[in-house]
């Protein structure tokens, strides 16, 4: 009887130590994380994407863990009731390790799971980040058609608005958004290919412009905040072709009402790849998806950061069946993502190519830079 009690008791203490590991912060990770391991590579056994199909919602909102890899994006630019200019961006990554049908038992860890939350101070020239991490066993972190979390950062949805609410410590985000056009499907009825190969492709689906309302804290500052933000749902597996090196991501709101993405994908020699694509949205919400040849871009200025990488902050954009002759400016130079993966994501300014007058607002995310 005193050997079952210990036995017991025993059980009770390494399941303890063992939740309290899971439900820890976690330290940084010792190896950083490159993007074309994310993308590129894969374990063969993961579905992947290969033809369209349609896509049905809510479900699509949910995760998708016959997948390999998977994200939840929300990037916007807000304004201060004095003016002040700020931007964010909230990611929910999902990495599978392996496919659900895979697991052992119910306690199995098939997913890692990534947060991450930046905040961009235009006024101060201050760029704030947390990162965070969580395995998928315990119900630590998860997306399902309303909720897509990990531990206390999460987004909530109801009705037809998003809810986020993250602390960070030194800063954090409570905003409302709610949708003012309907949803984008990317590419071929979300089929978006990436590269020449059977699944060099994603589901992607994009809300382009969400209202924005909430409050940010800086410090012991809260500050009531009103804006325009912007949603990126995709998940695939071996995405990128092994002749990629990164991508240039554009997400404008433009003041005339117009939304426009453009996706400029990287050869490894520093070119243009073919699979590069865009999508022009208009006020009603109808889209028009935009191939490589019908839209140009041309680096007009590198930042170097403090470890050497450079990275082209401001550009020259050209879409001539769209009337429209751009260009864009950081806000700020320095909104480099320095955690366990590295890229440059920040506010952008959009200046009108001919008269040289504000033309709108949006965010700009380099990857493949600054790896090494």
């Amino acid at each position: 009887m005193r050997l079952d009690i210990l036995i017991i008791l025993v059980l009770v203490l390494l399941t303890g130590s063992w939740l309290a590991w899971q439900t820890r912060q976690p330290e940084m990770p010792v190896e950083r994380l490159s993007v074309l391991s994310l993308m590129a590579g894969g374990d063969g056994d993961f579905r992947r994407v290969t033809e369209p199909v349609p896509l049905s919602f809510p479900e699509a909102h949910a995760k998708h863990p016959e997948y390999q890899n998977e994200w939840w994006y929300f990037t916007g630019n807000l304004d201060t009731e004095d003016g002040e200019r700020l931007g964010f961006q909230y990611t929910l990554f999902r990495f599978g390790t392996r496919p659900a049908e895979r697991l052992d038992s119910a306690w199995a860890a098939d997913t890692t799971w990534m947060a991450h939350l930046a905040l961009s101070d235009g006024r101060q020239q201050q760029f704030f980040q947390s990162e965070r991490f969580a395995r998928g066993a315990l119900g630590l972190a998860g997306a399902d058609e309303t909720r897509w979390w990990l531990r206390d950062w999460e987004v909530i949805r109801d009705d037809q608005t998003w809810h986020l609410e993250a602390d960070a410590g030194d800063f954090a985000l409570e905003l409302a958004m709610t949708p003012k056009r309907p949803i984008v499907l990317q590419g071929d009825q979300g089929y978006s290919r990436k590269g020449p190969e059977p699944g060099n492709a994603s589901r992607y689906y994009s809300v382009t412009r969400l209202d924005t309302r909430g409050q940010i804290r800086i410090g012991e500052q809260t500050l009531a905040v009103t804006g325009l933000s912007w949603l990126d749902r995709e998940w695939g597996s071996n995405q990128l072709s092994e002749e990629q090196a990164g991508w240039d991501w554009f997400a404008l709101h433009l003041d005339d009402g117009r939304d426009l993405m453009l996706a400029r994908l990287r050869n490894l020699d520093g070119s243009t790849s073919e699979w590069s694509y865009g999508q022009l949205v208009q006020p009603d919400g109808s889209a028009r998806y935009l191939e490589n040849e019908e839209f140009s871009m041309e680096v007009l200025r590198w930042w170097t950061d403090r470890n050497g990488a450079r990275w082209p902050l401001d550009w020259r954009i050209e879409v001539p069946l769209a009337g429209l002759s751009l260009v864009t400016r950081a806000t700020f130079d320095d909104q480099h993502w320095q955690g366990s993966v590295d890229y440059w994501e920040g506010m952008i300014e959009v200046i009108d190519f001919d008269s040289d007058q504000p033309a709108g607002r949006g965010y700009l995310e380099l990857s493949g830079y600054g790896e090494g």
